[in-house]
């Protein structure tokens, strides 16, 4: 078969459900034959690091593979910084590059995409990918593939594999398939000795659950093993969100200085505290590790496992889950702990703050329910700590910018579910003008200047038009009502408040009111292309 086809298949085989990616002219072959192969589905964006994060979001959120597909050089070197993320944040994505083919590169002349020399560009994915592979040989490429696939299961970090174009349609055999690594379970049940009798003597016992917990599907392993042991079990800021709705001794999750008394004193005082898939960094230790006493912890991370002095190598996570498992016993009396999420927003005159955003959020799920959310880092993912909990994508440790929308994407395309995402709007704005500054301050003034700001955009079936607009028209709040067209038997109309005042708690209560089935309702934020030429014309 066909390069391309056996590496598709093969992507398919180790857990992908789609490919994202950017067409460029060194990857236009394997582009070509991703559509005529139909073997996963190709969606497209218009900029690199995009492409990155919305196949973290789906690698993440399946616990699987992601595929990010780009072209040479410009392509995949854009998108380091969100390879770098799922890196760091221990995410599986497989970085499919097109590069140039054999007699391109004997030609002696620099090719374009080209920075130093034509390797350079494994040079440095090799520092952010944990297996790296050039497929330039048909007879080692099935192999190569599976070998770096394999990596990228097993340790659950981004990948790198480069394909030349003229290696596209070379013939080469079946990829090897996908087998999970051999368990050595006498290591891991030594490790599960010794981890219980810790567990079994101290005095403040307790469970912390990090992100390989999810990364490699062990939530239900995991509630099996936390009701057994019945001890305060808590998750890390990364891992928030782990083991909801299982039933199991859930206390909260750490945030360390910025959290909960309770449940700082439930991790920092703990005298055996077990980690599993725990990243330790500053963001799940709420500053600082010094907290917690990691001579009396235990840490399973990265295939070993560690209590103290001694290191248990080669013991995976889910190995010793397992071996714990077949040990554990009742150690405490611990019963899930109720959370308390902000209910019951009310439309004010007052500033919007992020507690504010959350509670409106909790409200939408209650009536709705509970839609995975993509976050941005900042006050956007600190909101949806106080959120109640369900699937979530954010760089939580990396702190990269400019993830949100696109982690919706691969949230999107993953789950098959609307996602919720939460970006921030920018620090702030500056316009000029014959070269003098007409605005300087936040985005948000800028959008409260246009005559759509807070307008409310509802599509419904075009049969409903009639009662929608008649039952809406007559709200003091409502200035007038804009048609903005029909396809497919919907209608798209848009209503404008009177001085930009927000109506959706109005509109949203008159629409259930007419029991209408609306097909989508969004508040606009205002079009800045009216603004930029009213203060760019004016003078």
């Amino acid at each position: 078969m066909k390069l391309a086809h056996a590496l598709l298949a093969a992507l398919k085989d180790y857990g992908a459900g789609e490919i994202f990616g950017i067409p460029g002219d060194f990857a236009l072959p394997f582009f070509r034959e991703i559509e005529r192969a139909g073997i996963l589905p190709l969606h497209t964006l218009s900029h690199e690091p995009a492409v990155g994060f919305a196949a973290d979001a789906a690698a993440r959120y399946r616990g699987t593979l992601g595929v990010a597909a780009v072209t040479y050089g410009a392509g995949a070197l854009n998108m380091v910084n969100a390879v770098a993320t799922a890196y760091a944040e221990k995410s599986a994505v497989a970085v499919i590059s097109g590069a140039p083919g054999a007699a391109e590169g004997r030609m002696g002349l620099g090719l374009h995409h080209q920075v130093k020399r034509l390797d350079s560009q494994l040079l440095v994915m090799g520092e952010v990918t944990c297996a790296q592979a050039v497929l330039d040989d048909a007879a080692s490429a099935p192999r190569e593939i599976a070998r770096v696939l394999g990596e990228a299961r097993r340790q659950s970090r981004p990948v790198y594999l480069e394909l030349p174009r003229d290696m596209v349609a070379a013939e080469v055999g079946k990829v090897p398939a996908w087998a999970p690594p051999a368990i050595d379970r006498a290591a891991a049940g030594a490790a599960a000795d010794e981890v219980f009798a810790r567990l079994a003597a101290a005095r403040r016992p307790a469970l912390l659950l990090g992100v390989e917990v999810r990364r490699y599907g062990l939530e239900k392993k995991v509630a099996r093993l936390a009701k057994k042991l019945a001890i305060p079990t808590l998750t890390s800021f990364m891992g928030r969100g782990i083991l909801a709705e299982t039933g199991a001794p859930l206390a909260g999750t750490y945030l360390g200085l910025a959290g909960e008394a309770r449940v700082r004193n439930l991790v920092e005082r703990s005298d055996g505290l077990l980690m599993l898939g725990v990243i330790l960094c500053d963001a799940n230790f709420g500053v600082s590790q010094q907290q917690v006493d990691m001579r009396t912890a235990a840490h399973a991370f990265d295939g070993e496992v560690r209590l103290a002095h001694h290191v248990y190598p080669g013991v995976t996570l889910e190995a010793l889950v397992d071996a714990l498992l077949k040990r554990a016993r009742r150690l405490g009396d611990a019963a899930p702990v109720a959370a308390e999420y902000p209910t019951g927003f009310k439309a004010d005159a007052q500033p919007i703050r992020p507690l504010d955003i959350a509670t409106a959020v909790n409200d939408l799920f209650a009536r709705h329910g509970v839609m995975p959310i993509a976050a941005d880092m900042g006050d956007c993912l600190f909101t949806a700590m106080d959120i109640v909990p369900g699937p979530l994508v954010a760089a939580g440790y990396y702190a990269t910018m400019g993830a949100g929308v696109p982690f919706g994407f691969g949230l999107q395309a993953a789950s098959r579910k609307r996602p919720l995402v939460l970006v921030g709007d920018g620090a702030g704005a500056a316009v000029i003008a014959k070269g003098r500054v007409v605005f300087d301050g936040p985005p948000a003034e800028l959008e409260a200047r246009s005559s759509t700001h807070n307008a409310v955009a509802i599509r419904v079936g075009i049969a409903d038009v009639g009662r929608v607009t008649g039952g809406i028209g007559n709200l003091a709040a409502v200035e007038r009502i804009e048609s903005m067209g029909e396809a497919d038997g919907v209608a798209s109309i848009l209503i404008v408040p009177r001085g930009g005042r927000s109506i959706i708690a109005e509109l949203s209560q008159a629409v259930r009111d007419l029991d209408v089935a609306v097909e989508e309702i969004l508040v606009e934020r205002g079009r800045l292309d009216d603004v930029f030429r009213e203060l760019t014309m004016a003078g």
